[in-house]
């Protein structure tokens, strides 16, 4: 692992969902299962967010949390002609700002004093055309967010 990096990472929203709506669908089509906003969410090492569908997914699992720039978020949401699209949508955790997200893969950095280490960008996939508009997947490759892995304990707040 390299060094930890030095970010100005602000976390704006949390989202978590117990179920998964996409994940393992390919040809049986999607879920409807909602992604909860929440003020605070506990990280724990190794594992993922408590009550998300992600913790204890498997171990070492390089998507234990995921990240999404809202800077991106306003970007895509002009782009696309979406005014009233809502960052849970993406199914990420975390929208954060002040980064680009994908300089922190192969990186450690904190946020909040979590400690994560960035895996590879959380590409986008066909879904993303259901869950925002026809065209989100393509329009967001390079910048579908950051995967991590949690390597310590800790809570994030908004």
């Amino acid at each position: 692992m390299s060094p930890p990096v030095a970010t100005a990472l602000n976390l704006h929203r949390i989202f978590v969902s117990e179920g998964h709506s996409y994940f393992g669908r390919h040809g049986k089509g999607s879920l409807k299962l909602p992604v909860h906003e929440v003020g605070a969410v506990e990280c724990v090492a190794g594992r993922g967010l408590r009550g998300d569908r992600f913790f204890d997914h498997q171990e070492n699992y390089k998507g234990q949390v995921t990240l999404f720039s809202a800077e991106v978020f306003a970007e895509l949401c002009q782009a696309l002609s979406l005014p009233s699209a809502s960052p849970a949508a993406l199914r990420r955790n975390l929208l954060v700002r002040g980064a680009d997200l994908n300089e922190l893969i192969g990186h450690e950095f904190e946020v909040q004093g979590v400690r994560l280490f960035g895996t590879e960008e959380c590409r986008p996939c066909y879904w993303m055309d259901e869950a925002l508009a026809p065209g989100a997947e393509a329009w967001l490759k390079g910048r579908g967010g950051l995967r991590c892995r949690i390597l310590s304990n800790g809570w994030l707040r908004t």
